[in-house]
């Protein structure tokens, strides 16, 4: 049982992490340049989401791999992002990824890839 919520939780949590990143995004649809513009502006701010996705994907399938590549993103966003220079707002944003690098690791550490998909 523990290791079925240990397997799907951070899936779980990284999915709605995603979502609330892209809800960011969203903002570009309010101004009145054309479609065009708008979509492209949409990309480019989903940029780091679509990157995340890619990781998300990486971590479904090998979790130690995924999971260390979702801290070096969080640490790489926390310098990216400035967020300790005066743009702590950023660490909402980015820091739940570390801990959920955390907890892909933790699941295949302690569990196993093989013992999560034969419960599932």
């Amino acid at each position: 049982m523990i290791s079925k919520i240990l397997y799907w939780l951070p899936r779980i949590l990284t999915i709605f992490a995603l979502l609330f990143m892209t809800m960011f995004s969203l903002d570009v649809f309010g101004g009145a340049d054309s479609l065009a513009n708008k979509l492209l502006g949409f990309l480019i701010h989903n940029i780091p989401v679509i990157i995340l996705a890619v990781i998300l994907v990486i971590a479904w399938k090998w979790e130690v791999a995924g999971g260390a590549l979702f801290i070096l993103a969080s640490l790489y966003g926390t310098v990216f992002y400035h967020s300790f220079t005066g743009n702590p707002g950023s660490l909402v944003v980015i820091g739940p990824f570390f801990f959920l690098g955390l907890l892909f690791i933790l699941h295949a550490l302690l569990f196993g890839a093989r013992s999560a998909k034969k419960e599932v």
